[in-house]
């Protein structure tokens, strides 16, 4: 991942949260890159593998089938982690239509993490620890209701973790599933996700 050290205190007010989402929103980034906010840096990362792309694809076609009306499905959609000051742009992430239509202009604003019913990630090879063990934290305390980790490159074979009921920033569920195992989602989800067709 390509980061971008952005000097604290730049901006006219000294905050330096605003100065990195005004410096976030004025990036060109690549297509198929993502642009995140993390530690005081913006990070870059690579296009993921086409692997990863074909589970992205099968999540989201399951999800269709039992999202409410009034919810949307995003693959570059940026959430800010509100009470820790980052901002990731998950694989998948499930919120209201509304909060994505309602906004004015050509700002390219973030949404309160809070405000998603779902985020789903999925490792790849060379972030795989962030999306386990920073964006899990991050995550938690937004909080996050679900949290679905696709993890293709764990140690004891691919992987998907679905951790739920999130308090004081950690999860107080985690249900653990090898790929070819089917996942069952809490409401308000009622959709049982099959995993036997994840590309390793």
């Amino acid at each position: 991942m390509t980061e971008a050290v952005v000097e604290p205190g730049r901006d006219a007010d000294g905050g330096t949260w605003e100065y990195l989402l005004q410096s976030w929103r004025g990036l060109d980034v690549p297509e198929g890159r993502r642009a995140e906010i993390d530690g005081g840096l913006i990070r870059l990362g690579p296009p993921p593998h086409r692997r990863h792309n074909a589970i992205v694809d099968e999540v989201q076609r399951a999800l269709y089938a039992v999202l409410s009306p009034d919810q949307g499905i995003y693959q570059t959609l940026g959430v800010h982690i509100t009470p820790l000051d980052k901002l990731y742009v998950p694989d998948l992430v499930v919120v209201s239509s509304q909060l994505v239509e309602d906004v004015e202009g050509e700002v390219s604003d973030p949404v309160d993490a809070a405000e998603a019913a779902l985020v789903v990630e999925i490792t790849s090879r060379n972030n795989a620890d962030d999306d386990r063990k920073k964006k899990l934290w991050a995550y938690a305390h937004a909080p996050v209701p679900v949290y679905l980790l696709i993890d293709r490159f764990d140690g004891h074979g691919p992987t998907v973790t679905l951790y739920t009921e999130p308090r004081s920033g950690a999860y107080g569920s985690a249900a653990r599933f090898a790929f070819g195992e089917p996942v069952e989602l809490p409401a308000p989800f009622p959709l049982t996700l099959e995993t036997a067709g994840f590309p390793r």
